[in-house]
């Protein structure tokens, strides 16, 4: 199974000025465990987990103050629609992360998740999280 078949293409974006709760909420809102954080003033995307935010609560940063761009990864690792499953898989377990912006031609079609390759891999439909 490709990528493009398992990944989600509904993406969380938010911003870099975006405060820690704000992506948060959203993340809740939505369900999802990342966000991807566009910056005009730079190139490529970051991503933000849930990891991040956990982290900086547990540093006892201020959520209503920290900006998502002090917490998020710049150096992502992209997956391609065409990669297969265990692919992205690979890739993930490589780096120690969960999830994948999939990225075709340079611009953001979707994310892919440890949630999504189980759910392939065990014949699940999608379910809503949270």
């Amino acid at each position: 199974m490709r990528v493009r078949e398992a990944m989600s293409g509904n993406v969380l974006v938010v911003g870099p000025e975006h405060t820690l709760r704000q992506a948060a909420e959203m993340m809740a809102e939505r369900g999802v465990g990342s966000a991807v954080v566009v910056d005009p003033d730079s190139e490529g995307v970051g991503i933000m987990t849930e990891r991040d935010v956990l982290k900086a609560v547990g540093a006892g940063l201020d959520v209503d103050v920290e900006r998502t761009a002090a917490h998020l990864t710049w150096d992502v690792v992209y997956a391609g629609p065409d990669w297969t499953v265990h692919e992205a898989a690979e890739a993930m377990s490589r780096g120690g992360f969960r999830h994948l912006v999939v990225l075709d031609d340079g611009e953001v079609v979707g994310m892919i998740s440890v949630r999504d390759i189980v759910r392939v891999w065990v014949g699940t439909p999608a379910v809503a999280s949270i």
